[in-house]
């Protein structure tokens, strides 16, 4: 219940924070364009919290927040006074309509290169994607990547750290090929490397991408003792103690922790005889692991410890921090990125190359602002960026009731001298309407398939 309560919390701030950001572009500019808001409203329905402005703006807090609106004057909605109709939308010039409606993805885009640039002020601690394990006949494998290799770009982006290799593999989903630049194992010589993409499969709710191409991630050694105890567990229970070495189960050696893990997962309340090292002697234990139930309804074993890890060599350690002006050029490149790939995946889904079940609603959002709220601010913000972002090119699609609807009938308006006629404008917020709520009950329906 509390994970449930911190990721709502973490959801609200999030929403709360992008769509007064987004409301703010198409108020601002509208005050530029000498238009008269008569309310900002952050949230629908019914109000908490309202405040009128010296400009004579109503600013508002609703109660639903998902969601908020700008409302201006026009004279397509209400009366309006001879001497005010200056101060009307509808009698704006076509630039200074089309800029008011294209201010709010705008805001979206600039407060994501924001974010950015906190979070390279403040840091990232973050590794250099070298390739652990390459498995055999996999496309990486046949594409001549070896293990040791270190990924310097994938077709043209640059990538110094993982979360730069994730983006940049995902966006060629349904692509025919990607071409790797790395350095050889040895550190050598840079090496460009094409994958044959052809018979590619990549579903991101079974694995990672990185997987599914056939390659793991360098992480350091997991040795075979014992370095966390979970109190009330099988292995305190079992007389386990920290900086045990773990030498056989049931007779059988033990040289790797997975096979650790593999035993204790397949025999839940099965006793297990543990041979341990201890201070240089060998004591024979038995456990018996407890029983958790995973979310596919899977019964599998648990004990409650973890193993020492080696820590990271230092040439392989690197943080992302840069100066003021520096970090300002990083983070447009950042967005940047992250438009492009959002741009390429909505035309993927058009197109059907990536499935309709990767589409994600407000639980999926809420659980990754939960997640990376918990991590720290640095992340937190990364999330609201990449949040950010989606927000702006989900309201750029040509769909009526978004922005992007608008700007398309300007384009219209601005091709044809007049403006779209009343009776289409309102065929196309209907069909506009339907299409929205059944992409939003798809992705509702995803989340719930997740959960």
């Amino acid at each position: 219940m509390t994970g449930i309560l911190w990721n709502l919390g973490a959801f609200l701030v999030a929403l709360g924070v992008l769509i007064a950001v987004h409301e703010f572009g198409h108020f601002w500019v509208a005050r530029r364009c000498g238009v008269f808001v008569e309310r900002f409203s952050i949230g629908f329905g019914k109000a908490i919290w309202q405040k009128k402005g010296k400009d004579g703006t109503e600013y508002t807090l609703a109660m639903i927040p998902l969601g908020g609106y700008v409302k201006m004057l026009d004279e397509r909605v209400d009366d309006v006074p001879e001497a005010r109709r200056h101060e009307a939308f509808n009698n704006k010039k076509l630039w200074q309509r089309s800029a008011i409606v294209a201010a709010g993805p705008v805001a979206n885009f600039i407060f994501a290169i924001f974010a950015y640039w906190v979070v390279y002020l403040i840091g990232v601690p973050a590794v250099k994607p070298v390739v652990g394990e390459v498995a055999p006949q996999s496309i990486a494998a046949q594409a001549g990547i070896e293990s040791g290799m270190e990924l310097k770009s994938i077709s043209g982006i640059k990538t110094a750290d993982w979360e730069s290799v994730n983006m940049a593999m995902i966006s060629h989903i349904g692509d025919k090929r990607m071409v790797i630049t790395a350095t050889e194992p040895d550190g050598g010589a840079i090496v460009e490397r094409t994958l044959d993409l052809e018979y590619w499969y990549f579903d991101p709710e079974t694995e990672r991408v990185m997987a599914s191409l056939g390659m793991k991630p360098y992480t350091p050694e997991i040795t075979l003792s014992i370095s966390q105890l979970v109190d009330d567990g099988a292995a305190i229970a079992a007389d386990m103690r920290l900086n045990d070495r773990i030498t056989a189960i049931d007779g059988q050696p033990v040289t790797q922790w997975q096979q650790v893990v593999d035993a204790v997962r397949s025999h839940p309340e099965q006793a297990l005889i543990i041979e341990v090292e201890r201070d240089g002697e060998s004591v024979s234990l038995t456990l018996t692991p407890k029983t958790k139930t995973l979310a596919d309804g899977e019964a599998i074993g648990y004990a409650g410890f973890a193993p020492t890890v080696e820590p990271w060599p230092e040439s392989y350690r690197i943080n992302l921090q840069f100066g003021p002006v520096e970090a300002v050029g990083k983070a447009a490149e950042k967005t940047w990125q992250l438009v492009t790939l959002t741009f390429d995946m909505v035309t993927k889904l058009v197109t059907g190359d990536v499935a309709v079940k990767n589409l994600s609603g407000p639980i999926s959002i809420a659980k990754g602002a939960g997640m990376t709220a918990d991590y720290g601010l640095v992340y937190f913000l990364g999330f609201l960026a990449l949040i950010s972002v989606n927000l702006g090119i989900v309201n750029l699609l040509p769909l009526p009731v978004l922005d992007g609807g608008h700007l398309m009938f300007f384009a219209i308006e601005a091709v044809t001298r007049r403006p779209v006629s009343e009776r289409v404008q309102d065929i196309g917020y209907r069909v506009g309407s339907a299409i929205l709520v059944a992409l939003m009950a798809v992705a509702l329906f995803n989340d719930f398939t997740r959960l």
